[in-house]
């Protein structure tokens, strides 16, 4: 009997651990060695991995597989996790500055992912925007080495700060896990 959806295939790449995205020495987060020392470095170290997990989720697919949507009603797609998190970064620098809030990327509401259309200029708007967004919120605690520093308007401490983005991107990488496996079927941690 045939297949009952036209969902594709579960598969993966790596041939080593079947039921990981790619084998361990392929693997850009498998860090061999000490881990990090003190607890600014240890947060910055899951933050860069689940940032790279974001990003290989995303590899070699289409604008369009993409900007594909998970399951009616909801509008979520890669690509919209993309935007959404240079929202979020964005959003993230206004909590700890003193200044005028920075105008959001791309408008009220579900912008982000509502905009995620398969063209090649959005995905590429898309991911300059996060990595713009990433390096300024990176620099700014970069500047705060005491974890229990308080920042902003709203006195955020540093810790809070940096917890919370490792918090937000592991919980937008599970959505990426089922995402890309509706895209194309491919699975792994």
């Amino acid at each position: 009997m045939g297949r009952m959806t036209e969902q594709p295939a579960r598969w993966t790449r790596a041939t080593v651990c079947p039921d990981m995205w790619a084998d361990p020495e392929d693997d850009p987060r498998n860090s061999e060695g000490r881990s990090p020392e003190g607890e600014f470095a240890t947060l910055e170290d899951f933050l860069t991995d689940y940032r790279l997990t974001l990003r290989m989720k995303c590899e070699g697919l289409t604008p369009e597989q993409l900007a594909r949507r998970s399951v009616p009603p909801s509008t979520m797609s890669l690509l919209g996790l993309v935007r959404h998190l240079a929202e979020a970064e964005r959003d993230w620098l206004n909590w700890i500055s003193d200044g005028a809030p920075l105008p959001k990327l791309y408008g009220e509401g579900d912008g982000d992912f509502d905009g995620a259309v398969g063209e090649q200029a959005v995905a590429d708007e898309a991911y300059a925007a996060l990595e713009r967004a990433q390096a300024a919120t990176d620099a700014a605690p970069a500047r705060h080495p005491d974890l229990g520093e308080r920042l902003g308007k709203d006195a955020i401490a540093v810790r809070e700060l940096l917890v919370h983005r490792v918090e937000e991107y592991a919980r937008h990488c599970g959505h990426a896990d089922l995402l890309r496996e509706c895209v194309d079927g491919r699975v792994g941690q």
